[in-house]
């Protein structure tokens, strides 16, 4: 499957060289490629230069948002929660219309500093906010609840825990089912409609303090039943 992975951090890059690894035709999408590839310093999260990740990962091409998701038939949402929609607005509602965008992202707001809050919660949540931005597009809120390297490898853990998936489209929510099972999740809980993707979001200010108290990011919840 052609995908876009919007977004060069961290979780950008890890999602993108996991789904190269799975046989897909992968890009991954930023504001201005060439800068980007130019920085030789380490983002302000720790990230390293991204020239030196696009060498080790030459299967995957880097591209203007735009450029990427035009060709791709799954656009992944791993921006900064708090800049996703200009990000899928410089992607264009034209090359988003009709795809599933599965949005990984989290609204933290780290304006009054470290742990974050969130920028929007209760009545709303950053998947409402993209589905309603962009409404032909079938928006799916996966995998916000665990780090990078769970998200793409869940079997690092002795058991892989429980996802959740929320979306208005059942065929967008089985065809992001499909691809995290792929990845290896196995307990995969579809929520509803994309209105219970704030409840997952919700869900990140007891991550945060979990992954304090337990001085590691190497866990995910577990629904047992």
């Amino acid at each position: 499957m052609k995908t876009a992975v919007l977004g060069t951090g961290r979780v950008g890059r890890t999602i993108a060289a996991r789904l190269a690894e799975l046989g897909h035709t992968v890009t991954i999408g930023t504001r201005d490629p060439e800068t980007t590839l130019s920085r030789t310093a380490a983002d302000a999260m720790g990230t390293p230069p991204l020239a030196a990740w696009a060498a080790d990962n030459p299967g995957i091409d880097v591209a203007r948002f735009a450029d990427a998701a035009a060709g791709a038939e799954l656009i992944v949402n791993a921006t900064n929660g708090g800049a996703s929609l200009d990000a899928l607005a410089q992607a264009g509602a034209e090359n988003l219309d009709g795809k599933v965008i599965l949005d990984i992202a989290n609204p933290l707001d780290f304006s009054h500093g470290i742990p974050p809050t969130l920028l929007v919660k209760d009545t709303d949540s950053l998947g409402e906010q993209i589905q309603r931005a962009f409404p032909a597009a079938r928006v799916v809120k996966a995998l916000n609840t665990l780090t990078a390297d769970l998200q793409a490898r869940p079997g690092l853990l002795s058991d892989p825990g429980t996802v959740f998936v929320s979306g208005n489209d059942a065929d967008a929510k089985n065809t992001v089912t499909g691809l995290l099972k792929d990845f290896g999740h196995q307990d995969v809980i579809d929520l509803g409609d994309i209105k219970t993707a704030r409840g997952v979001e919700m869900l990140l200010p007891v991550w945060l303090r979990l992954y304090s108290a337990l001085g590691t990011p190497q866990f995910n919840f577990k629904i047992v039943r």
